[in-house]
Protein backbone atom coordinates (compact mmCIF):
# COMPACT_ATOMS: atom_id res chain seq x y z
CA UNK A 1 0.00 0.00 0.00
CA UNK A 2 1.49 3.43 -1.08
CA UNK A 3 0.82 5.78 1.22
CA UNK A 4 0.30 9.36 -0.93
CA UNK A 5 2.91 12.50 -0.11
CA UNK A 6 0.05 14.49 1.54
CA UNK A 7 -1.14 11.07 3.92
CA UNK A 8 2.65 10.88 4.49
CA UNK A 9 3.26 14.01 5.47
CA UNK A 10 -0.11 14.40 7.64
CA UNK A 11 1.06 10.72 8.94
CA UNK A 12 4.63 12.41 10.26
CA UNK A 13 3.55 15.32 11.43
CA UNK A 14 0.73 13.38 13.33
CA UNK A 15 3.28 10.79 14.72
CA UNK A 16 5.90 13.47 15.97
CA UNK A 17 3.56 15.95 17.28
CA UNK A 18 0.85 14.32 18.46
CA UNK A 19 2.05 11.44 20.21
CA UNK A 20 3.15 13.36 23.31
CA UNK A 21 1.30 13.40 26.54
CA UNK A 22 -1.32 15.25 28.00
CA UNK A 23 -4.54 16.50 26.73
CA UNK A 24 -5.04 18.35 23.47
CA UNK A 25 -8.36 19.91 22.69
CA UNK A 26 -10.43 18.41 25.15
CA UNK A 27 -9.60 14.67 24.10
CA UNK A 28 -7.52 12.62 25.88
CA UNK A 29 -3.65 11.49 25.31
CA UNK A 30 -3.38 8.17 22.62
CA UNK A 31 -2.82 5.38 24.82
CA UNK A 32 1.11 5.13 24.59
CA UNK A 33 2.79 1.67 23.64
CA UNK A 34 5.43 1.57 26.56
CA UNK A 35 5.14 2.21 30.41
CA UNK A 36 5.50 5.78 31.91
CA UNK A 37 7.53 4.51 34.58
CA UNK A 38 9.90 3.73 31.40
CA UNK A 39 10.53 6.89 30.95
CA UNK A 40 9.93 7.12 27.34
CA UNK A 41 6.64 8.85 25.95
CA UNK A 42 4.88 8.26 22.84
CA UNK A 43 6.98 10.64 20.22
CA UNK A 44 9.95 8.64 21.99
CA UNK A 45 8.01 5.00 20.66
CA UNK A 46 6.82 6.73 17.35
CA UNK A 47 10.12 8.08 16.68
CA UNK A 48 12.05 4.43 17.57
CA UNK A 49 9.26 2.84 15.25
CA UNK A 50 9.41 5.21 12.45
CA UNK A 51 13.49 5.88 12.81
CA UNK A 52 14.28 1.77 12.34
CA UNK A 53 12.90 1.20 9.16
CA UNK A 54 14.03 4.61 7.69
CA UNK A 55 17.49 3.70 8.14
CA UNK A 56 17.00 -0.16 7.03
CA UNK A 57 15.63 0.86 3.89
CA UNK A 58 18.16 3.34 2.98
CA UNK A 59 20.69 0.68 3.54
CA UNK A 60 20.19 -1.13 0.26
CA UNK A 61 20.04 2.08 -1.19
CA UNK A 62 23.43 3.18 0.25
CA UNK A 63 25.12 -0.35 -0.56
CA UNK A 64 24.46 0.11 -3.87
CA UNK A 65 25.78 3.60 -3.86
CA UNK A 66 28.96 1.90 -2.64
CA UNK A 67 29.38 -0.44 -5.58
CA UNK A 68 27.98 1.87 -8.32
CA UNK A 69 28.60 4.93 -7.73
CA UNK A 70 30.60 6.43 -10.92
CA UNK A 71 32.73 8.19 -8.84
CA UNK A 72 35.22 7.99 -5.99
CA UNK A 73 33.51 10.45 -4.30
CA UNK A 74 29.90 8.66 -4.49
CA UNK A 75 31.38 5.66 -3.62
CA UNK A 76 33.07 6.95 -0.74
CA UNK A 77 29.53 8.98 0.41
CA UNK A 78 27.84 6.11 0.41
CA UNK A 79 30.27 3.35 1.88
CA UNK A 80 30.39 6.07 5.07
CA UNK A 81 26.81 6.52 4.94
CA UNK A 82 26.11 2.60 5.09
CA UNK A 83 28.04 2.50 7.64
CA UNK A 84 26.97 5.50 10.03
CA UNK A 85 23.60 3.46 9.11
CA UNK A 86 24.37 0.42 10.41
CA UNK A 87 25.55 1.91 13.77
CA UNK A 88 22.83 4.33 14.29
CA UNK A 89 20.21 0.98 13.34
CA UNK A 90 22.22 -1.06 16.63
CA UNK A 91 21.77 2.23 18.76
CA UNK A 92 17.69 2.23 17.78
CA UNK A 93 16.79 -0.79 18.11
CA UNK A 94 18.81 -0.95 21.61
CA UNK A 95 16.46 2.03 22.52
CA UNK A 96 13.24 -0.09 21.17
CA UNK A 97 14.07 -2.68 23.70
CA UNK A 98 14.62 -0.54 26.57
CA UNK A 99 11.03 1.20 25.46
CA UNK A 100 9.51 -2.41 25.75
CA UNK A 101 8.48 -1.67 21.80
CA UNK A 102 7.68 -4.86 19.96
CA UNK A 103 10.24 -5.85 17.31
CA UNK A 104 7.91 -5.03 14.04
CA UNK A 105 8.04 -2.95 11.60
CA UNK A 106 4.78 -0.82 11.99
CA UNK A 107 5.40 1.15 8.89
CA UNK A 108 5.53 -1.63 6.81
CA UNK A 109 4.02 -1.05 3.28
CA UNK A 110 4.28 2.80 4.42
CA UNK A 111 6.16 4.48 1.64
CA UNK A 112 6.66 7.79 3.09
CA UNK A 113 9.13 10.65 2.92
CA UNK A 114 12.72 9.76 3.56
CA UNK A 115 11.33 5.81 3.23
CA UNK A 116 13.87 4.47 0.20
CA UNK A 117 11.03 2.60 -2.21
CA UNK A 118 11.26 -0.80 -3.79
CA UNK A 119 10.21 1.46 -7.00
CA UNK A 120 13.48 3.30 -6.18
CA UNK A 121 15.45 0.82 -5.59
CA UNK A 122 14.63 -0.22 -9.25
CA UNK A 123 15.53 2.76 -10.79
CA UNK A 124 18.91 3.02 -9.37
CA UNK A 125 19.71 -0.73 -10.01
CA UNK A 126 18.67 -0.05 -14.00
CA UNK A 127 20.71 3.22 -13.93
CA UNK A 128 23.97 3.66 -14.77
CA UNK A 129 27.16 6.43 -14.60
CA UNK A 130 26.24 9.17 -13.99
CA UNK A 131 22.48 9.03 -14.25
CA UNK A 132 22.75 6.90 -11.19
CA UNK A 133 24.77 8.92 -9.47
CA UNK A 134 22.22 11.76 -10.19
CA UNK A 135 19.48 9.64 -8.97
CA UNK A 136 21.26 8.10 -6.10
CA UNK A 137 22.49 11.62 -4.30
CA UNK A 138 18.88 12.68 -4.98
CA UNK A 139 17.34 9.70 -2.65
CA UNK A 140 19.62 10.25 -0.14
CA UNK A 141 19.20 13.82 0.23
CA UNK A 142 15.35 12.86 0.64
CA UNK A 143 16.40 10.46 3.18
CA UNK A 144 18.71 12.38 5.08
CA UNK A 145 16.28 15.60 4.63
CA UNK A 146 13.24 13.62 6.30
CA UNK A 147 15.33 11.76 9.19
CA UNK A 148 16.72 15.72 10.60
CA UNK A 149 13.07 16.65 10.42
CA UNK A 150 11.35 13.37 12.06
CA UNK A 151 14.74 13.63 14.58
CA UNK A 152 14.01 17.35 15.55
CA UNK A 153 10.13 16.24 16.24
CA UNK A 154 11.83 14.03 18.80
CA UNK A 155 14.06 16.46 20.34
CA UNK A 156 11.23 19.02 20.57
CA UNK A 157 8.52 16.51 22.16
CA UNK A 158 10.24 13.41 23.49
CA UNK A 159 10.93 12.71 27.01
CA UNK A 160 13.27 9.82 27.69
CA UNK A 161 17.38 11.00 27.94
CA UNK A 162 18.68 8.02 26.29
CA UNK A 163 16.35 9.24 23.36
CA UNK A 164 16.65 12.77 23.05
CA UNK A 165 20.43 11.76 23.52
CA UNK A 166 20.34 9.73 20.41
CA UNK A 167 18.07 11.90 18.66
CA UNK A 168 20.74 15.10 19.28
CA UNK A 169 23.41 13.08 17.57
CA UNK A 170 21.30 11.52 15.30
CA UNK A 171 20.72 15.41 14.66
CA UNK A 172 24.33 16.51 14.29
CA UNK A 173 25.60 13.48 12.41
CA UNK A 174 22.77 13.79 9.81
CA UNK A 175 23.48 17.34 9.56
CA UNK A 176 26.97 16.55 8.66
CA UNK A 177 26.66 14.14 5.92
CA UNK A 178 24.16 16.38 4.57
CA UNK A 179 27.59 18.64 4.51
CA UNK A 180 29.31 16.13 2.93
CA UNK A 181 26.96 14.65 0.38
CA UNK A 182 26.69 18.48 -0.89
CA UNK A 183 30.32 18.46 -1.41
CA UNK A 184 29.70 15.78 -4.03
CA UNK A 185 26.59 16.66 -5.78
Amino acid sequence: MRCPPACAALLAAFLITSCGTGERAGHPPPPTPVASASGFNGTDAAWLQLMIPMAGRALPMLDLGARRGSTPEVRELAASLAGAHRDELDRLRELRAAAGLPDVNAHEGHDMPGMVTAARLDALRGARGKAFDRLFLESVRAHLDQSVKVTRGERDSGADPRALAMAADLERTRTEQLEALSAVE
